[in-house]
């Protein structure tokens, strides 16, 4: 008995459009093929030829026909989506981290499915439980996650990259960013240009990033005359609520520092407005530097020294791995990647004041590396950036020479 043809085609709706109800067979029929020639094309298995394939996909496309997708996965046991789990997805680090990730995924077709724990450890293992089955791959930055953690809640097959975190090396791949690296190097440029007494405004508890941070902070104070103290360090959680507050504190400080490093830019950004309430100049009566060069901090006034990180390459750099890890099934050698970071120096640093009278020094113009004296033993920073000033071109936007006039006062959005 021969195969009964589909049902006609129901009517087009409103405006000419078709209902939802198209199917494969719909498709089959109008190009005059099987089923199953239209399923290898759609699941690009098995050999079909080059006509025979356009003829279905200009069908397809003139009937507005597309695959399901949950019924595609079943044959192809692939998802064609990508897991993005974050610990926040406000702010301009995340903003450029994900635009990293998502332009890379969708030049090799996959779509993104994004979510974030917030820091709160039983939502982050919900979030895990809730991706098995859902996606191809896994794409995890939680600096507060643990391996244990991730191996109880995901099945081993599971291609995962993990983005600054915790890793023991054994279970997964990564990629990290220089943290300490960049901010020996930041505290060392402040000691190059004077200061000794530098304060830090530290990420939360916990955190990877800030605890690196934090470590090269201290490795830079620890070589210079007065060493470190822990009177310098003030608590923060990566927000400008916390870089204010922080400002304020330091602000009674007996013995005022003469500069200031925040461990993000976010924070750094409410030490600045802190300091401007209080009627402080930034650099004139307090050097300040931050972290991250979130694309805001070429904004600010002064424009704000920060460490740069190559925030979207990061997300690019970890969808290349994963989609590597995809498509060797998860059995390969387990590969750990460190991107440096490099210090950009603009206008909130210069030389301290020596003096009520005396003028400090401009903030640099010209690019310069650090003195080879204040490395002792021929150190040289653990980061493999050098250091760059505002006059070169910078991520998201053209060439500056931080002299203009109009920019706006402060922060218009908050900073991450």
């Amino acid at each position: 008995m021969p195969p009964r043809p589909p049902k006609p085609l129901p009517p087009a709706g409103p405006r000419g459009t078709r209902p939802a109800n198209i199917t494969i067979k719909h498709v089959a029929h109008e190009a005059g093929v099987s089923v199953a020639t239209v399923s290898r094309v759609f699941n690009e298995k098995g050999p079909v030829s080059e006509a025979t394939r356009n003829r279905i996909r200009e069908v397809a496309e003139r009937l507005r026909y597309s695959p399901h997708g949950a019924a595609r996965s079943l044959i192809t046991n692939k998802t064609a989506a990508i897991g993005v789990l974050l610990p926040d997805i406000y702010g301009e680090f995340f903003s450029e981290l994900i635009r990293g990730i998502d332009l890379a995924s969708r030049r090799c077709g996959y779509h993104l499915v994004v979510s974030s724990s917030h820091g709160d450890r039983r939502e982050l293992e919900a979030v895990l439980r809730a991706t098995r089955g859902r996606v191809d791959g896994l794409i995890v930055m939680s600096p507060d996650l643990d391996t244990q953690t991730l191996q109880a809640n995901l099945p081993e097959t599971l291609p995962i990259v993990l983005l600054n975190c915790r890793n023991d090396g054994a279970w997964f791949d990564s990629i990290t960013i220089d943290n300490h690296g960049g901010a020996y190097a930041m505290v060392r440029y402040l000691a190059e240009l004077g200061h000794r007494r530098i304060a830090l405004v530290k990420g939360p508890a916990g955190n990877f990033d800030a605890s690196e941070r934090q470590r090269g902070y201290r490795d830079a104070l620890h070589e210079l005359p007065g060493g470190w103290s822990e009177d310098l360090e003030f608590d923060g959680d990566f927000s400008e609520e916390a870089g204010y507050l922080a400002g304020t504190l330091i602000l009674e400080l007996k013995g005022r520092p003469t500069a200031v490093f925040a461990a993000n830019d976010g924070m750094a950004i409410g030490v600045l407005s802190a300091l401007r309430d209080a009627g402080l100049h930034v650099p004139e009566d307090i050097s300040l530097a931050g972290f991250d060069d979130i694309p805001i901090s070429r904004f600010t006034a002064p424009t704000l020294s920060s460490v740069r990180v190559p925030i979207a390459d990061l997300g690019a750099h970890a969808i290349a791995r994963l989609l590597h890890t995809i498509d060797m099934q998860n059995r390969h050698d387990r590969l750990h990647v460190t991107l440096a970071t490099t210090p950009v120096l603009r206008q909130s640093c210069a030389s301290p004041r020596v003096g009520p009278n005396r003028k400090i020094a401009a903030a640099p113009d010209d690019e310069r590396p650090f003195a080879a004296s204040l490395h002792g033993n021929d150190r040289k920073p653990a980061t493999t950036g050098k250091p760059r000033t505002a006059d070169e071109p910078t991520e998201g936007g053209p060439k500056r020479n931080g002299r203009g006039t109009g920019r706006p006062s402060g922060p218009s959005r908050r900073a991450s």
